[in-house]
């Protein structure tokens, strides 16, 4: 069995659970998005979900991700390029530092971040009940493989 027909996905088990019609199309659209380690924008979404099943085409790719982000199955960024990425919903809370030379996406936990952004939203006299950061930045180093992709 290969990867496209192997058990179900993440993806796949919340849209049955919100009782969607699963094609086999959106089968593996929904695969695709489950395994992205990265946070792929449409057309790669498109890239990666045709070389498995050339009958995809785009505008299935756009209509499936609408569909899967009104569900809240998955989470819609704009991380400044002009691209919508997307990655599943739900899958613990991170913030993002956005290379901007390369457009490489890392997600990120800090602690002291969180403590702060709570303390900031008290003395404004809120509570906080969520929030997202993205850092936008360029390496202190060069000469990397990763830098010099652009």
């Amino acid at each position: 069995m290969d990867k496209t027909t192997s058990r179900e996905s993440r993806i796949e088990r919340l849209c049955a659970d919100r009782g969607m019609r699963m094609t086999g199309q959106r089968r593996v659209i929904a695969k695709v998005l489950s395994e992205a380690e990265d946070h792929p924008d449409v057309e790669e979404v498109y890239r990666r979900a045709s070389a498995r099943d050339p009958r995809i085409s785009l505008s299935t790719v756009y209509r499936t991700v609408r569909l899967f982000e009104g569900a809240g199955i998955l989470e819609r960024h704009e991380f400044g390029d002009g691209r919508a990425r997307y990655e599943p919903a739900g899958h613990g809370h991170h913030d993002h530092l956005i290379n901007v030379k390369t457009g490489e996406v890392i997600e990120f936990k800090n602690e002291q971040i969180e403590r702060l952004q709570e303390a900031v939203a008290r003395e404004l006299g809120f509570r906080l009940i969520g929030h997202r950061l993205e850092l936008f930045g360029t390496p202190l180093k060069t000469g990397t493989l990763k830098d010099n992709k652009s």
